[in-house]
């Protein structure tokens, strides 16, 4: 759930890495994250959906933690007033409101495929938020953005009302979508700490006090015997894989590779997640879901190879979606 837009031109510094560890990165970020979808539709099998994503980001905060206490010590944590509030915000518009309202619609019945598809948007989504804010892009990139909300809509009249799932489950994924990109615009805009790694603690930690918190008081609850073991090795390789693992990598990418080139996984995590949801449940994958979701990627592929790539502003982060 992320895009690179918004970032200052790359330099000569991303030389330096090595082409086989960008790689590696990469085929980390394209895959892992990809597979989240799927790993949150079996996580909520059985776990409650709430409690399962809070669960997930605050173990994934104190693993993180415990991983740059012991390679900076506990001062590697600290952080001002103004951060720790920036971190907040950050951490309810993504990992709260855009991963813990896809965890929710999914266990609603939302197929992991068809919501990736919808997620790939968000560099759509942050692009208009850039053009409320007064930006104005160039004429193929709006293009691309005016082609993928036509490729959204496609995909939402052919799988929502009268679909084998409920609409509310999709409507809270566009919801997730456009919370998701309206933080990652946000973000540059704050106050944040310097190191990506601290913020990420904070964020998932905050994060999953919430969803913990609200998923008690609408009465979910924890029955860790009753949760089968297919549930909890998703839940594990979310915690492990998709909120460590890979957040890492995409952090090292955005240091050691051309964000363009970071950027593309924007529209390969859907294509990794329609198949795995086929492969593994038995997803429908119908013309009208190939059809939109191609728009839509084809859509985004346009957005982010018009846009000048710039170095610091808001890759968008994801976590953590996964």
């Amino acid at each position: 759930m992320t895009a690179a837009t918004d970032v200052e031109p790359d330099t000569g510094r991303h030389q330096s890495a090595r082409p086989v560890l960008v790689l590696a990165a990469l085929a980390i970020v394209y895959v892992v994250w990809g597979s989240t979808y799927l790993g949150i539709r079996i996580m909520v099998e059985d776990i409650p959906p709430m409690i399962a994503a809070g669960a997930r980001f605050a173990c994934a905060a104190v693993i993180l933690a415990l991983i740059l206490m012991a390679r900076g010590g506990f001062a590697r944590l600290a952080l001002s007033r103004a951060e720790l509030l920036s971190c907040a915000l950050i951490g309810l518009l993504l990992p709260v409101l855009g991963q813990g309202l896809v965890t929710i619609a999914e266990s609603g019945g939302a197929p992991s495929g068809l919501v990736a598809l919808l997620i790939a948007a968000v560099p759509l989504w942050v692009l208009l938020y850039r053009v409320l804010a007064g930006e104005r892009p160039k004429k193929a990139t709006v293009a691309g953005v005016l082609m993928g909300f036509a490729g959204l809509a496609a995909l939402l009249i052919a799988n929502g009302v009268g679909g084998d799932f409920p609409f509310w489950t999709i409507a809270l994924v566009m919801l997730s979508t456009a919370s998701w990109a309206f933080g990652s615009w946000l973000q540059p805009r704050l106050k944040m700490p310097k190191d990506a790694f601290v913020a990420a603690v904070y964020e998932m930690a905050i994060a999953g006090v919430v969803l913990l918190a609200v998923g008690l008081a609408s009465g979910e609850r924890f029955e860790l015997a009753v949760y089968s073991a297919r549930s909890w090795a998703a839940w594990a390789y979310l915690v492990v894989f998709g909120s460590v693992v890979a957040f890492s990598a995409y952090v090292w990418l955005l240091q050691a590779a051309n964000i363009s080139l970071v950027a593309t996984y924007a529209y390969v995590n859907p294509l990794v997640a329609v198949f795995l949801g086929w492969l593994v449940l038995s997803e429908a994958v119908t013309v009208p879901i190939i059809a939109g979701g191609a728009v839509v990627i084809a859509a985004v592929v346009i957005v982010v190879s018009t846009e000048r790539p710039q170095r610091k502003a808001a890759a968008v982060k994801e976590p953590d979606h996964g």
